[in-house]
């Protein structure tokens, strides 16, 4: 080990001790971020949050701004916009919003897929999602600098099902199941070249559909939206194993991953906790980026605001009327996320779900229940990390 390292190693051992000893003299981040009674920071919050400088002071660190890097949320669409609704995206500084319009498949079994591109008068559905609103929507966030991610989404009928239980039955099934997704993709691909969609997700946690055995349907879809399309394309890859299985990345620009990675089973683990729960799934992503070459998005990640937050991050909060919130785990969970993933090299941006325009801080108790950061102790934290 060469002298110079361990003298600065040495160095600030010292002073993270001293201020460990010195108790309450040094406060790591935000308030919320500490427990109950917790103000002494651990040596590791310590060395992770300083630096010390030349001249032997400790100092805070700070990642260079990456201006490149994808700063986003999920927006839930509505029956309106307004620029009123862009700003607290500007304020917090987020510079990407995900738009997702739905097909919808009575089965999961069901090889069959149902668009609904309008919102005919006397029927369900959002202004939001429809071609209108996508359209409308991204070119008043351009206006503002904020571009958009069109992402897809399919809904499987049924209580309990997602994408990921889309399997069909035979071959012949299959092929019918990929020409109606190719369809429905290829729609979406020409609304996204028309309107200077800035970025296409070509599919979200379709996690069968995805298996080897399928790589040359999609390969061929990729294809054809390449024709049709010609901005940056991801797929969305369910974070539990999907994105090792899929064998068509390289013809994609970026790796999406759906980031609900387990961290603690704890209720309302501390920072560190959530920090060594980063770690495996950190090192498991560099690893496995360094074979695909391509950069990786979290087009997904985010957090409850409940005290088992970090334990199943994937699972909708259940009871959310009578579950008492906690803020202080999810603003924790936020950043345990952007201190173990924001300087990764490998990382390109992230995508919180989720954001419903115009919020009121004093709005619906079941909105401020489930995964939204706004007017909660988690939007300070991001907004901290994404002025970065």
């Amino acid at each position: 080990m060469p002298s110079s390292l361990f003298s600065w190693r040495s160095r600030l051992a010292i002073v993270i001790a001293t201020a460990i000893v010195l108790g309450g003299a040094w406060k790591i981040g935000s308030p919320w971020l500490a427990q109950s009674g917790e103000n002494t920071p651990t040596a590791r919050e310590l060395e992770a949050e300083f630096a010390l400088s030349s001249s032997g002071q400790l100092t805070r660190k700070f990642i260079a701004f990456d201006s490149t890097r994808l700063r986003g949320v999920s927006w839930v669409a509505g029956d309106s916009i307004t620029a009123a609704e862009l700003a607290p995206l500007l304020r917090d500084h987020i510079s990407w919003i995900a738009q997702m319009p739905f097909g919808w498949q009575a089965d999961a079994a069901a090889p069959a897929i149902r668009m609904n591109t309008e919102r005919p008068v006397g029927r369900r559905g959002l202004w939001g999602e429809s071609d209108a609103g996508l359209i409308y929507t991204a070119r008043l966030a351009r206006q503002h600098g904020i571009g958009t991610l069109l992402k897809p989404h399919l809904w499987v009928r049924g209580r309990g099902a997602w994408p990921g239980d889309i399997n069909m039955a035979t071959p012949a099934d299959w092929n019918t199941w990929f020409a109606n997704y190719s369809v429905f993709m290829l729609h979406y691909a020409a609304l996204a070249e028309a309107n200077h969609f800035e970025g296409l997700c070509i599919g979200t946690e379709l996690l069968h559909a995805t298996e080897p055995a399928h790589e040359k349907a999609w390969r061929s879809l990729i294809k054809a939206i390449r024709k049709t399309y010609h901005g940056q394309l991801t797929y969305a890859a369910n974070w539990s194993g999907e994105y090792e299985q899929i064998r068509f990345w390289d013809a994609l620009d970026y790796v999406g991953i759906q980031a609900y990675f387990p961290l603690s089973t704890a209720a309302s683990p501390p920072l560190d906790t959530l920090l060594c729960g980063w770690q495996p799934h950190v090192q498991r992503l560099a690893r496995w980026q360094q074979k695909s070459k391509k950069p990786i998005v979290f087009t997904e990640v985010g957090y409850k605001t409940t005290p088992d937050a970090a334990a199943k991050p994937w699972e909708w909060p259940e009871r959310m009327a009578t579950t008492a919130p906690d803020e202080a785990t999810q603003a924790r969970c936020y950043e345990a996320l952007f201190r173990a993933c924001w300087g990764q090299p490998w990382l390109k941006g992230t995508f919180i779900w989720k954001w419903y325009p115009g919020l009121a801080a004093d709005g619906s108790a079941r909105r401020h229940a489930d995964f939204t950061p706004q007017h909660k102790l988690a939007e300070a934290v991001l907004a901290q990390w994404y002025a970065q």
